[in-house]
């Protein structure tokens, strides 16, 4: 059995586990350098030769990939350890990156942009995701929320805002091929923090294969024993489809605008960092309003809104930076107001709070995969306003699916006290 030995107790007391520290680092910096092309990488293929069409479909592949990666990083971590599981992710997604960069674009050869991108898919969930079980292994019950909360926010610290943002310089000064390179730079460093530097011991669990193979099909199951808990799932996958989805065309369409790429990707970064900072902030507003007001309104009803704002607001105003940048910073916001989904759809399992919490992983995952798919299918047909209407009608659809996820016995009015009373 694993004893907690904590090293700096001011680092306890933010809630990160001082014997896991350097492991945080190193999520923060190794995810810099997974998401270092997130904002730019869709209009550069395209300006090589690829067609909108053929560039979204890469996007969705890159998402089966994250999606199957993110599914079994647990079991992988129950076969091998956190350190096994977190190299081969690395491995996975270095041997990606040199055979995209050094093969695919040079040659513009398809098969191994699909081949190098889908195994840099595979390798960050594998990493960042096994590292979230060692928390979970290792990190007392009592801070446990805490702790978990704090990888979410350095993940996405490092993948949404930093990676942003360094591009924002890195692609003007040394170009989109010397950028790309660099992200093995990053990763290999982080994982030299998260892998040596950090000293902490695991041992796991083990378990029969055969109850492997039931609990992660009891997270499939579930979805349809329990319906709710699989609406929730389904609002899980809406929540993100869209960023996912915006990444391929939004940065060309901007251009038509004026906006040149560092403009962009300095918006882009600016959105995370807002959404970061509010994620925080809308755990308490869901406290005082109740999960499923905040997920529906602020959440569903909001992001449809600001979605649409995306693709009317620069007809209405052209080339003005700081009205798209309110723009982007409204989108962060509200995408912040799921955050409270993380709480509820447990709750609609109470015995089976591990399998839900699978199906809300499935949904993250998922999101990667359908938000590319539908550019893949409708970007030629109905173009970027159609796209656009697509994805906030799947916002405005997941708020009235948010109206049918009510606990169980429980009156709605009282989800606050449940929620105080499971800290």
């Amino acid at each position: 059995m694993n004893t907690y030995n904590p090293k700096y107790p001011f680092i306890d007391k933010m809630g990160i586990p001082s014997n896991l520290f350097w492991g945080y680092i190193g999520i923060i910096v190794f995810m810099i350098g997974d998401g270092l092309e997130q904002g730019w990488l869709s209009p550069y293929l395209v300006e090589q030769g690829l067609t909108m069409e053929k560039s979204a479909f890469l996007f969705t592949v890159y998402g089966v990939t994250v999606s199957v990666s993110s599914w079994f990083s647990g079991v992988f971590v129950q076969n091998w350890g956190p350190r096994k599981a977190m190299t081969y992710g690395l491995v996975s997604f270095i041997i990606g990156s040199i055979a995209f960069i050094a093969i695919g674009i040079p040659q513009m050869n398809y098969s191994i942009l699909l081949l190098g991108y889908a195994l840099r898919g595979f390798g960050y969930p594998l990493f960042a995701y096994s590292f979230l079980v060692w928390v979970s292994y290792r990190t007392p019950q009592n801070m446990l929320g805490r702790a978990v909360g704090w990888f979410w926010f350095v993940f996405e610290l490092g993948l949404s805002v930093i990676g942003a943002f360094y591009s924002s310089y890195a692609v003007t000064a040394i170009g989109e091929i010397a950028t790309l390179w660099s992200a093995l730079v990053f990763v290999v460093v982080g994982s030299i923090f998260a892998l040596i530097v950090n000293k902490d011991k695991f041992e796991g669990q083990k378990t029969a294969s055969d109850s492997k193979v039931k609990e992660l099909l009891k997270g499939v199951t579930i979805a349809f024993e329990n319906p709710k808990v699989g609406i929730g799932g389904v609002v899980k996958i809406i929540n993100s489809t869209a960023k996912f989805g915006f990444v391929i065309f939004l940065p060309t369409y901007m251009t038509k605008f004026g906006f040149s790429v560092s403009e962009w990707l300095k918006i882009w970064g600016t959105l995370f960092f807002v959404n970061i900072v509010f994620n925080i902030i809308f755990g308490i507003v869901g406290d005082k309003l109740g999960w499923k007001n905040t997920i529906m309104w602020f959440g569903g009803v909001g992001c449809g809104i600001v979605t649409l704002a995306f693709y009317y607001v620069p007809q209405l105003v052209g080339h003005n930076y700081w009205t798209m940048l309110l723009v982007a910073c409204c989108y962060g916001v509200t995408m912040a107001g799921y955050v409270p989904l993380t709480a509820l759809v447990p709750s609609l399992a109470p015995d089976n709070k591990g399998a839900a919490m699978s199906v809300l992983n499935l949904g993250s995952g998922l999101a990667a995969f359908v938000g590319p798919l539908i550019v893949t299918l409708f970007i030629g047909s109905l173009g970027v306003g159609g796209v656009m209407w697509i994805f906030a009608g799947l916002y405005f659809l997941g708020a009235f699916l948010t109206k049918f996820l009510t606990l169980p016995t429980v009156d709605e009015t009282t989800e606050d006290e449940l929620l105080r009373q499971a800290n």
